[in-house]
């Protein structure tokens, strides 16, 4: 029979647990979110009004300005910032990224995970090897090789770099998923007569659906967010950068205001947060797809 010091203690630390656990999630919450709601209103305001109350964590409708916006997304042509430029070349290096590397990244997991080879398990090590090999030491080298094959300054190129950078890494994270579904299900798909594409396109995929959705997110804000390859890449043709190249204009720009450079972060951010919460129900919706035979 417990002692009443133990009850008592136990029904202390549920009751201060019980208490605590709303109040760290909710300063958690704030800490996480506050900067992007800061920029977000920032983006809303003019300078004028920046300058006169630069601590407001709220504006009036007559504060509400949205010339920030068609200051950035207007063509540099007009006097803008030219972002719609820059978020189409962003979005097709991204798009262009995911979809090849995907191509690749899945049926290579599988076979990892699922196949019998000479040196299966130094093939993992390796995939993991290439990601942690040090981008900036690539960079020379490849910024030589693409110039004398004439692809710097292409956004051929950049996907083409941006490919080879986050391929293994997929592959090595698939692989572990993968490896996590079970065996069996794909006897049974072999006794019934499937092929191993087809108990791959059935059963496995459907299964994997939520990491193969987790990954491409991942591999989405790498090519939308990468910065150092851009750079080199495409430096010296405006009409192909990407925006995280234009955002960098604004910042080092000592004649943009901050709200226009705010405005760029959000069109930035913005992209990101879409994808995620239109991809979540994808993120989980595969986990139970596939597991029985139709």
């Amino acid at each position: 029979m417990p002692s009443r010091r133990g009850v008592s203690r136990d029904r202390f630390e549920n009751a201060l647990f019980r208490v605590l656990r709303p109040v760290v999630i909710v300063v958690l919450l704030i800490v996480a979110v506050f900067p992007f709601y800061y920029m977000f209103l920032l983006s809303f305001r003019s300078l004028d009004s920046l300058l006169q109350n630069p601590g407001a964590l709220w504006i009036s409708a007559d504060e509400f300005d949205l010339s920030t916006y068609v200051d950035v997304l207007t063509p540099v042509s007009d006097g803008g910032q030219g972002f719609i430029v820059f978020m189409r070349n962003s979005l097709l290096v991204a798009l262009g990224t995911v979809a090849l590397t995907l191509l690749v990244a899945i049926p290579g997991s599988y076979a990892v995970s699922r196949l019998a080879f000479f040196g299966r398990r130094q093939v993992s090590a390796l995939f993991l090897a290439v990601y942690f090999f040090p981008s900036i030491l690539l960079a020379v080298p490849l910024f030589v090789f693409f110039t004398q094959i004439g692809l710097r300054g292409s956004l051929v190129g950049l996907l083409i770099v941006y490919v080879s950078q986050v391929a293994a890494v997929s592959i090595y994270t698939l692989r572990n998923y993968f490896a996590t579904i079970p065996v069996s299900l794909e006897e049974a798909a072999a006794i019934d007569g499937a092929s191993r594409l087809q108990i791959m396109r059935k059963v496995s995929l459907p299964l994997a659906m939520p990491a193969i959705v987790s990954n491409g997110l991942f591999i989405f804000m790498i090519a939308w967010n990468e910065f150092l390859f851009a750079l080199l890449f495409l430096v010296e043709r405006r009409d192909s950068w990407t925006v995280s190249l234009g955002l960098s204009q604004l910042s080092g720009s000592i004649e943009v205001p901050t709200t226009v450079l705010m405005a760029g972060s959000v069109l930035l951010t913005l992209p990101i947060l879409i994808l995620f919460f239109a991809s979540e129900r994808l993120l989980t919706g595969g986990l139970t797809a596939g597991a029985e035979k139709g």
